[in-house]
This record gives structure tokens, sequence and C-alpha cells, in this order.
């Protein structure tokens, strides 16, 4: 175990290894969704892709859970689906529907791409470097790209879905889904190591669609293109901790944690307390898992819950989050309430 002194910030600790008083606490997709100050905030930017590009308002949207909470971490505001854009493809929200992408480039042109990608996305970096030099410093700023499996999703079927056409085309094209998420890795790679050198202390990656993969497939396109983006990151320097987040993977999660060097391992809502332990055992973080309904829903389930979590993790190194992303109306006063019983502020 890594001894990380005490005046670093806890998230820092927690992912050295070190088993603190309280867990730290930050929430994902706590960056707007449910905030007004977020509502009022997005109507000044012509749609969501400006939005997450301008450094001046992205910061701000990232700094502002951080004011209303005593949220341990900050993490920038940016979308997943910036990566295909910097690859060339064409991407786009519809309002109250999502994204949505045009044609998957050919797979030629998305490597040549890469090389410029990151220089693209360098307003992503100046959002980084704002946020830090605002940030106090005994809280952490977390970077963060979406998983390569998860964004090859999007790219093949151009929209969130059930996501079997690509599931199928892992099956019937092997070869092909291989070539694209061979890109992503380097795209990500790149972008990731671009946002440690702007500021981010930490570097999460969000594999959001983890979910109804056999466990060939699994090691295949989940675990593979994980530990070769960190392998990456760590040959150009780059010290800063990795949290893993296979949403969905259920069993598969322990196989995950095993075979991918991240210093934590995100959990979602059907992780079980010990599954969860035996992460921790193998001196590994975890971080979640919340339910996000049900911290709209609150009332007596909630704090029930939030105990519970607390009793059963709170032995080894654990940060208190969500199973997933803070849903756009769930009451701020939930959001309150559990950051207050959890940092006792």
């Amino acid at each position: 175990m890594t001894t990380i002194p005490a005046r670093q910030p806890a998230l820092l600790r927690v992912l050295a290894g070190e088993t603190l008083e309280r867990p730290p606490i930050w929430f994902m997709r706590q960056a707007g969704r449910s905030l007004p100050e977020y509502l009022a905030l997005r109507t000044r930017a012509k749609d969501f892709i400006a939005f997450c590009l301008n450094p001046e308002m992205a910061a701000e949207a990232t700094l502002q859970p951080m004011r209303r909470f005593p949220m341990d971490a900050a993490i920038v505001f940016a979308d997943i689906l910036l990566i295909p854009l910097a690859l060339g493809q064409e991407v786009w929200f519809e309002a109250g529907e999502g994204p949505r992408l045009g044609a998957l480039p050919p797979i030629e042109a998305l490597r040549d791409a890469v090389e410029g990608s990151t220089a693209k996305l360098a307003n992503v970096g100046e959002t980084l470097s704002r946020v830090r030099s605002d940030l106090e410093p005994e809280r952490t700023l977390i970077g963060f790209a979406g998983a390569p499996w998860t964004v090859a999703t999007y790219m093949l079927e151009g929209r969130g879905s059930q996501r079997e056409a690509a599931r199928a085309y892992a099956y019937a094209q092997p070869e092909a889904l291989d070539a694209l998420l061979d890109v992503l890795v380097d795209a990500t790679a790149r972008y990731l190591i671009m946002q440690a050198h702007a500021g981010a202390q930490v570097l999460k990656l969000f594999e959001s669609w983890a979910e109804n993969l056999a466990e060939d497939v699994f090691e295949r396109i989940v675990i593979g293109p994980h530990a070769r983006i960190i392998a990456q990151v760590r040959a150009a320097g780059v010290t800063a901790p990795f949290i893993g987040f296979p949403r969905g993977a259920g069993a598969l999660v322990e196989n995950y944690a095993a075979k991918v060097p991240v210093a934590a391992v995100a959990l979602d809502t059907q992780a079980s307390a010990m599954m969860g332990r035996r992460i921790q055992g193998d001196g590994k973080a975890i971080q979640g898992a919340l339910d996000n309904l049900l911290l709209r829903e609150g009332g007596r389930a909630l704090d029930a819950r939030v105990e519970t979590l607390l009793e059963q993790w709170s032995g080894g190194p654990y940060i208190f989050n969500l199973g997933h992303g803070v849903m756009p109306d769930t009451p701020i006063e939930h959001i309150a309430r559990v950051v207050s019983r959890v940092t006792g502020r």
C-alpha cells in the first residue's frame, strides 16, 4: 500500500489504499443536471457540444456543485462523445432525445485523425486548468473519458439504444471492431494524458454499457482496451490514479478488478456487499453504489441505504458515490442530506 501524507486530498489518500475515518464523497453527473444555476447557464450555449467546449462555461458548471455541497472532488464538465467528434464523426444532441452521430468514417480516416484529435479537444484542458486554479487544494479534480466499447456502441449505432446491433457486430465482425477499439484506445490515452497535464489529479474510464457481454467478449472489448489505455498513459509519465467503471458487468467486475490496473473500481447499484469487500481485500478501493433513483426519491429508504453502505464498506478504502449519475429531477435537498450525513457538514 502506498502511503500519501495526510495533507493530501482525501480522495487521493483512498486511491492510494488508505481507509479513512469517513469516506470521501462525490457524485457522478454532479456537475449540472439538477441545479437551477446549471439550467440557467445552459441557456447561454447554442447547443450542448458548444457548452462542453466553452472553457468558461464548462468550468463554471464544474464548480457549481462544489459551491453548494462539501464534495471532496469535482469532475470536469464534458461528455464521453467528444472523442468521436474529434476523430471526424458528426455528433449532435437532439433536445429531449439525446446524442446522435453521423455515418461512421472509414477506419483509415479514423486512424489518420488520432494524432490531431487531442488538439481539437484542447478546450477541455483549458477547462481543467481553470477549475484547478479555483478549486481548494483539499478537493480533488477528476478528468474522464468514455471507454472504447461504450464510445464504439454510439459510433456504430448512431445513437443511444439497447446496443444489440453493436453487440452483434462484436460477434459478426470481431476484427473490424477490434480495429475501431484500437483507434479509440490511442485517442483516449492521448486525451487523458492531456487532461492530466492540464490539472486532472484522477482519471476515470466510464464503461457505461458493460452489461450483457459474455465473459470472453468482456475480456476482449472491455478489460483489454482499459488496460492498454492505462499502459499508454503510464508510458507517457502520467502517474494520476485511475478509477474504472464497468457499469452493468455484474460478477465480471471482479475479473475486471483483478486484471485492469486501476486504483479503484466504481460499482453500480447491483453490487453486493461481499463483492465490494473482496475487491477491497485484494488491495483496491471501491466506489458507489447508491441507487440514483433512490437519491431522487429520498425519505427513510434513502437514509437507511446510506447507513448500510457506510457500514458495509467503511472498513476498507471506499469512496461514497452513486451507482449511476444524478438524475435531472433529483431534489437538491436529497443531495444535501446525503452529503451532510457522509461528511458531517
